[in-house]
């Protein structure tokens, strides 16, 4: 039912748009669409990746913390080896880093840096090229996780702005790895 108009206007918004004009939807909305377990990630199955980018993204400090030391291992080990699930997890951590609650986002987006640095499998191939014949092929992994990087780089000119100075500092890391 209408309700009569106070003839004062409201600063609450009333459609579901934040200011930046993007749809506002709740973080990791998305991580049912994508078929985790039929991923591999170091560990074998990418199954336990929802689970990690949740907890990154809801838990206390020292679980985000955790969650993204186990999530590096398993989608970039060593920081710079990429597995099958790499290139899917990279969205949801443009996601998290931009979301101010997340206890870890320098973390977030040094991982992202690993990520779009890692070049393990390109070179390898490069002295063995039999590599590339191998029905997994790590080097189109490598490569889809370097592009998941790249197109999320959007998302830089704010974090680069961040009242965080630690996410200030990480984001000008990536950016340079990016050549931004």
């Amino acid at each position: 039912m209408p309700t009569a108009s106070t003839g004062q206007q409201s600063d609450e918004r009333t459609d579901r748009e934040t200011t930046t004009g993007v749809p506002r939807v709740p973080p990791l909305g998305a991580l049912g669409e994508v078929p985790w377990h039929e991923l591999r990630d170091s560990s074998g199955s990418a199954a336990a990746v929802p689970l990690l980018l949740n907890s990154i993204a809801w838990g206390a400090t020292d679980t985000a913390h955790s969650a993204l030391d186990e999530l590096r291992g398993r989608v970039c080990q060593y920081g710079f080896v990429t597995e099958q699930a790499t290139a899917a997890t990279v969205p949801f951590l443009w996601e998290l880093a931009r979301i101010p609650q997340v206890a870890c986002r320098p973390g977030i987006l040094g991982l992202l840096r690993n990520i779009a640095d890692a070049r393990q499998w390109e070179h390898t191939a490069a002295a063995y090229p039999k590599l590339l014949n191998h029905r997994e092929n790590h080097v189109v992994w490598e490569r889809a996780a370097r592009d998941a990087v790249h197109a999320g780089r959007g998302a830089l000119a704010a974090l680069r702005c961040d009242p965080d100075p630690e996410v200030v500092r990480a984001a000008g890391e990536l950016a340079l790895a990016l050549g931004d």
